[in-house]
C-alpha cells in the first residue's frame, strides 16, 4: 500500500498524525543534540573545575565554567562563585536557586511529547470509528451478503489503517520521551552529586577564612 494510499484509507485524521509525526521528529532530533552535548562534556569540565577550586584557583575555575557557560551545571556553579563574599548560606541558596531555574531546560519538550502520546491513538481510533460509519452507511440491509458485502469488508480493513498510524506515532515518541525523562533523572542526581561536593569545598575555604581572620585579631 502506498503512502497515497495509506492517507485515503486512513482519512481525515491521518494529517494531524502526520504534524504530530513531523513535530516529534524535530523536537527529537534537538533534545538528543541537547543530551549528547551535556553528556559528552560536562562530567569532565565540572571535574576539571572543582580540581581547581581544590587547588585554590578560582580564578581559574570560574573562567573554566564561563567557557562552557552552555552546559547546566556550568551556569549553576557560575550563580553561586560569582557572589561577593557569601556565607554557606547564600552559597547554597544560589546554587538550588539556579538548579531550579535550570529545570524546565531540562524537561523542554516534555509536556509536548506526552501530548502527542496521549492524542496520536484517540486520533487514530476517530479515523477508525469514521471509516467503520462511512462503510456501514454504504451497506442496505437488503443486501447483506451480497455484492457491497465484500466492499464493507475491504473499507473495515482500511479504516484500522489509521488506529494503526496512531498506535504507531505514540510508540515511537513514548520511547524517546523516557529516555529523555531517564537522562533529566540522572542530570537532577548529577546536579546534586556535584553541587554538593562544592558546596562542601566553599564551606572548608570560608571556615579557613574565619579562622585566619580570628588569628590575626
Amino acid at each position: 500500500m502506498g503512502i497515497q494510499n495509506l492517507f485515503d484509507a486512513g482519512g481525515v485524521v491521518m494529517w494531524p498524525l502526520l504534524g504530530f509525526s513531523v513535530l516529534a521528529v524535530a523536537l527529537i532530533i534537538e533534545r538528543v543534540r541537547f543530551w549528547l552535548q551535556i553528556n559528552n562534556r560536562q562530567s569532565r569540565v565540572v571535574r576539571d573545575v572543582l580540581n581547581l577550586y581544590r587547588l585554590d584557583n578560582v580564578v581559574g575555575a570560574i573562567d573554566k565554567l564561563r567557557q562552557n557557560a552552555n552546559l547546566p551545571l556550568a551556569r549553576i556553579f557560575l550563580a553561586a562563585l560569582e557572589l561577593e563574599e557569601p556565607n554557606p548560606e547564600e552559597f547554597r541558596l544560589a546554587l538550588e536557586s539556579e538548579a531550579q531555574a535550570e529545570i524546565p531546560l531540562l524537561k523542554r519538550f516534555q509536556n509536548i511529547f506526552e501530548t502527542i502520546i496521549g492524542l496520536a491513538p484517540l486520533l487514530g481510533l476517530l479515523g477508525t470509528v469514521l471509516g467503520l460509519i462511512t462503510s456501514f452507511a454504504s451497506l442496505n440491509l437488503g443486501d447483506v451478503g451480497g455484492t457491497k458485502t465484500a466492499g464493507v469488508t475491504a473499507g473495515i480493513s482500511e479504516a484500522l489503517v489509521s488506529t494503526a498510524t496512531g498506535l504507531i506515532v505514540a510508540i515511537f515518541v513514548l520511547l524517546f520521551s523516557n529516555s529523555f525523562r531517564g537522562l533529566y533523572t540522572r542530570q537532577i542526581a548529577f546536579i546534586q552529586e556535584y553541587g554538593g561536593q562544592l558546596e562542601l569545598l566553599y564551606r572548608r575555604r570560608y571556615e579557613r577564612g574565619e579562622k585566619s581572620y580570628a588569628s590575626t585579631r
